[in-house]
């Protein structure tokens, strides 16, 4: 089935009415964006405490958000290959922090490009340089906006993206919205495939337990092997619809949480899908050895070939993605009732 969005439909003119979380007796942060150009990089601090970097140099094959703190200090996001830690696992080298690209846009991979494709098939592979920081702001919601261009190798541009993230934090819990809307500069294709769209890969400590040796080989043939995890591991999924571990993968649901132990705490890092999003209810990428993703557009494969979806934009239309992440550090994991209040929020906030 080819879907073709139009621009009076879904042209990226959402109405934002940000509603803040809030839960009784806790006083929201104050969140600071700091931008540092020279690094090409944006600082977002949260009561002066580190909460994530937006990081865009030169050198990365697109923008992301890495690393990210929970409330309580502890990291969120792996470390490799940017800052690698101990026990870091090496698979995926493409797996950076949170970011939103796909597999295929007119038979470019987004998702897949890295430092480790040799540059003889550097060609197969698209690139998402950042243009502009557009907008800055402190307060109880910290904003960034940025403006960048989806490329070939040869710099020419397939699509125009427009991204505005929205920072905010209450008590043990931090949110993380972000708001893209891509605008095609040609006539852009988006074939159903596994790999997109909003990507998070985890540290180790929330993979899930696996004893078995396991191997991933995408679209070109790339064979990816993962090794069985050790005692560190700790974490399980859970979505909206009951489904728990490694039963998520390949599921529909309105939001999907991964959760495990890391350092005092318990720490629950949910992402969760809007109505206005093409594909609502996505379809959930998560795996077990940290990849943490919603993938709207990509439905044959997670359908066993029940459904397919091969989206496209004409030249000068216009697709906007919402979607919202919350990261809480606390006893226990987020409560259904604690996610259908973050769920309902979000809804409202954006139009």
């Amino acid at each position: 089935m080819k879907l073709i969005i139009r621009n009076a439909i879904f042209a990226g003119a959402f109405v934002f009415c940000f509603k803040a979380f809030a839960f009784p007796g806790k006083e929201k942060d104050i969140i600071t964006v700091k931008k540092d150009p020279q690094q090409n990089k944006v600082e977002i601090l949260a009561n002066g405490q580190k909460f994530t970097e937006f990081i865009y140099p030169d050198s990365m094959e697109k923008p992301v958000l890495y690393p990210i703190y929970a409330s309580d200090g502890e990291l969120i996001t792996r470390g490799f290959p940017v800052a690698p830690r101990e026990h870091d696992p090496v698979d995926h080298p493409h797996h950076i922090g949170l970011w939103l690209n796909y597999e295929n846009v007119n038979g470019l991979d987004f998702w897949n490009n890295s430092f480790a494709i040799p540059a003889d098939k550097k060609n197969k592979y698209g690139w998402i340089k950042t243009n502009k920081i557009i907008e800055t702001k402190d307060g109880k919601t910290g904003v960034l906006t940025y403006a960048a261009s989806w490329q070939n190798q040869q710099k020419e541009e397939l699509l125009q993206e427009k991204t505005s993230f929205y920072f905010s934090a209450e008590g043990s819990i931090r949110i993380i919205d972000r708001i893209t809307t891509l605008t095609a500069t040609r006539d852009v294709s988006f074939p159903d495939v596994k790999d997109g769209m909003l990507g998070l890969r985890v540290t180790h400590e929330l993979e899930l337990p696996s004893k078995d040796n396991k191997e991933f080989i995408d679209n070109k043939g790339n064979i990816t092997k993962v090794k069985p995890s050790d005692d560190l591991v700790t974490g399980n999924y859970l979505t909206a619809n009951n489904k728990h571990g490694d039963s998520a993968w390949g599921t529909r649901s309105p939001w999907c949480m991964l959760y495990g132990k890391k350092g005092a705490d318990t720490i629950s890092i949910a992402i969760i899908d809007h109505p206005g999003n093409v594909g609502y209810p996505t379809y959930w990428h998560a795996r077990g050895y940290g990849l943490f993703a919603a993938n709207p557009l990509g439905q044959k494969v997670f359908s066993n070939g029940k459904e397919q979806l091969n989206y496209s934009l004409n030249k000068g239309q216009s697709v906007t993605f919402r979607y919202r992440v919350v990261i809480n550090a606390g006893k226990e994991r987020l409560s259904g009732k604690e996610m259908k209040k973050l769920s309902d929020q979000f809804q409202s906030a954006y139009k």
